[in-house]
C-alpha cells in the first residue's frame, strides 16, 4: 500500500515550509535511503519545545554527531564500527548494517538552537528542542 502525502513548494512558501512538512512528507515514501531506514525518527511537539527521538542502536555516544546549520536545518550522523570476525569463523548471513548513517531535517524559525539538549539511552537519541518566542514585527521606516 502507497499513501499519497502532500507537500508546500519549499520555494513558493519558504514562510510556510516546516520541520513537520519535511517529516511527514517523507514518512510514508518508500522510496526512502538506506539511512533513513536504519535511522528512524519520531518528531513531536510539545508546548515549549520539540522531540525528536532517533533509534541508533549499537552506536556509542562518541560515534555521533549533531549540528545545526545556519539555515536551521538539524543533521545527526552515526558511525557503525564494523566488527572483527575470527578467521577460523564462517559466516552464513550478514543482516546487521555497518557504516555511516544520516539524517537532516529542517527546523522551524522558534527554535533555540542554542539549548537543544541530547540524551542516548538504551539505543534511543533524545534530542529536546526549545522554542523561543518569535521575533516582533520590525517596522521599516521609509526615508
Amino acid at each position: 500500500m502507497t499513501f499519497l502525502t502532500t507537500r508546500t513548494n519549499r520555494d513558493l512558501f519558504p514562510m510556510m515550509y516546516s520541520l513537520f512538512d519535511d517529516f511527514l512528507s517523507n514518512a510514508f515514501n518508500d522510496e526512502q535511503s538506506e539511512a533513513n531506514k536504519m535511522m528512524p525518527m519520531d518528531v513531536s511537539e510539545r508546548e515549549k519545545e520539540y522531540v525528536i527521538r532517533a533509534n541508533m542502536p549499537g552506536i556509542s555516544k562518541d560515534n555521533i554527531k549533531i549540528s545545526v546549520s545556519n539555515n536551521n536545518e538539524l543533521t545527526i550522523e552515526g558511525r557503525q564500527e564494523e566488527e572483527k570476525s575470527e578467521k577460523n569463523e564462517t559466516v552464513y548471513r550478514y543482516e546487521r548494517y555497518k557504516g555511516n548513517y544520516r539524517r537532516t531535517i529542517s527546523m522551524p524559525d522558534v527554535c533555540d538552537i542554542d539549548n537543544i539538549e541530547a540524551k542516548l539511552e538504551d539505543g534511543v537519541l533524545t534530542l529536546k528542542v526549545p522554542k523561543r518566542e518569535p521575533s516582533p514585527a520590525r517596522e521599516i521606516k521609509i526615508g
